[in-house]
């Protein structure tokens, strides 16, 4: 496993529970160069007195050198803790689930709000519509396939969608790409409400038709 030795006197801002660990802050890395050059790959964060900080997300390609995971020692980071804390996430948010209309986008998960740093996801239409997910990190992308299928167990919605942001995935060193991972791909033309608006939009993209 990577090792991040962070510079004495950076760490503060990481027990004070800041999710990210800039590239400034980092005295050096250490571990193999495959696992250095691994996208999301999990490090262990120590001080530069070698103690226990975190556990994180280490991306060379990223200023964010470091997401962090938990800064609990005993939590490892894998599959159940990650489908944990989507199921946590869409636990939080179920009445504006179960409250919405058809046509309403309902953020189901927010990225560092749930301790899944750079993951936001949307759900348009409930079980027979679509989830719009974004991977704007290594981290999550690292976790995607368990991720997805978390999602559709904990929705019911068996269409999937990744749009892919071209400057924040490219920044991060990330594939652009955007795709059905699951089910049908939405098409490009739906009705969304929002408070007391109606438009054409397309959820693939974000964009907004003009009326």
């Amino acid at each position: 496993m990577l090792t991040i030795i962070i510079k004495q006197g950076k760490e503060k801002s990481i027990l004070a529970g800041d999710p990210y660990i800039y590239l400034s802050a980092v005295e050096r890395v250490e571990g193999r160069p495959a696992e250095k050059n691994k996208p999301g790959a999990t490090a262990t964060v120590v001080s530069s007195s070698r103690k226990f900080l975190a556990r994180a997300a280490y991306n060379a390609k990223s200023q964010i050198a470091a997401r962090v995971w938990t800064l609990r020692e005993d939590e490892p980071v894998d599959h159940a803790m990650v489908k944990r804390r989507v199921r946590a996430a869409i636990a939080r948010r179920i009445h504006s689930l179960q409250s919405a209309r058809p046509d309403e986008l309902v953020p189901i998960v927010l990225g560092d709000e749930d301790g899944l740093s750079g993951l936001l996801v949307q759900s348009y239409g409930g079980k027979d519509g679509y989830l719009v997910c974004q991977f704007q990190s290594a981290a999550v992308e690292a976790w995607k396939i368990g991720i997805v299928q978390a999602l559709i167990a904990e929705t019911g919605c068996q269409n999937v969608y990744e749009r892919a942001d071209k400057l924040i995935r490219e920044g991060e060193g990330l594939h652009v790409k955007s795709r059905a991972l699951a089910g049908e791909e939405p098409p490009p033309r739906l009705t969304v409400s929002e408070r007391d608006r109606r438009f054409p939009y397309d959820i693939r993209t974000g964009f907004e038709y003009p009326k």
